[in-house]
């Protein structure tokens, strides 16, 4: 698998000037046109929409770091494995060939999320 790593800074010098946009390739060579930030602010919307984790005043806030961990692994296992997406008509695993099946059931092993020192047989 290719890794391509690039960032994008924004930002203003005061308030009365345009706000500036700058581009920096850390890893690989990644098409400029493609380096942007909404992809990543997606995924942000994602997360913060469906783990409640990440919502302080409910009462799935999370008080202890081992659970969001927790949380926040179950809830992007569902996400690649599990979820069908509308605009792939797949899970996003399938796309890129991890898988070619649904991890449905016992297919995910999630015995070692809660406690990641915890050794488990194979």
């Amino acid at each position: 698998m290719r890794v391509t790593y690039a960032i994008r800074f924004k930002g203003s010098r005061n308030a009365r000037r345009s706000v500036r946009s700058e581009k920096a390739v850390l890893i690989g060579d990644p098409d400029p046109a493609h380096v942007s930030t909404s992809f990543v602010e997606r995924q942000n919307l994602s997360v913060r929409m469906e783990c409640l984790r990440f919502t302080r005043l409910t009462n799935a806030f999370s008080k202890k770091l081992a659970n969001l961990q927790a949380s926040v692994a179950l809830h992007y296992a569902h996400y690649n494995f599990v979820r069908i997406h509308r605009t792939l008509r797949m899970t996003p695993a399938m796309a890129a060939g991890v898988t070619d099946r649904l991890m449905v059931g016992r297919g995910i092993d999630c015995r070692g999320l809660l406690d990641p020192e915890r050794k488990h047989a194979e």
